[in-house]
């Protein structure tokens, strides 16, 4: 990890993904960059409960508890941690060093009861270029929503020639995840 040095994409775009989706979808200098920009959410339930474990999810890496893809769940969420993703593809594992950009968490604020999320970047030797957001949120109505937000672009000549493919899947993570974080919190609530 120590090997993996710095970000690999522009500063100016550091902390992008912690803006409203809307925002990061219209950012031209973000698009005429070469970035493209995913966004998957998903509902998960309602009530306070419900989002606490949402965070605590989060917090130990059950996004990533996929078959496929994988993150160590020590791994601190705080600035300036890295960690890797391992995910499985045609080649053997693939290692993709990132790091902790930002952590936010708000309750009480305009659009949301409760938020909690964390964006990580890219580093040198990660296939992509880019920058990624997980966050749970509490709605004013209770409803409880998982969502994944990024943008990025091919970092070298392995994605840029498998970028279809590196597209599908970014596609199947986001689905994957959405569907992993979904079935986990709907499992009863412990006592």
């Amino acid at each position: 990890m120590n090997r993996s040095g710095v970000f690999n994409y522009d500063s100016r775009y550091k902390g992008a993904t912690a803006k409203p989706v809307f925002n990061l979808k219209q950012d031209r200098e973000l698009s005429d960059s070469g970035f493209l920009v995913n966004h998957a959410r998903i509902f998960v339930g309602s009530g306070l409960e419900t989002y606490e474990k949402g965070k605590s999810a989060l917090q130990d890496w059950r996004h990533f508890s996929l078959n496929w893809a994988f993150v160590d769940s020590k791994t601190r969420i705080q600035s300036g941690v890295k960690f890797c993703v391992c995910a499985k593809a045609v080649l053997p594992w693939l290692l993709m060093p990132l790091e902790v950009v930002y952590v936010d968490e708000s309750k009480n604020s305009k659009n949301a009861l409760a938020s909690y999320s964390f964006g990580s970047g890219t580093l040198q030797g990660h296939l992509l270029a880019g920058e990624e957001c997980f966050s749970i949120t509490m709605d004013e109505k209770k409803d409880v929503w998982y969502e994944i937000v990024s943008f990025s672009k091919p970092a070298n000549f392995l994605s840029v020639i498998g970028y279809p493919y590196v597209l599908l899947r970014q596609k199947r993570f986001a689905r994957d995840s959405t569907l992993a974080m979904q079935k986990y919190l709907s499992a009863d609530i412990a006592p």
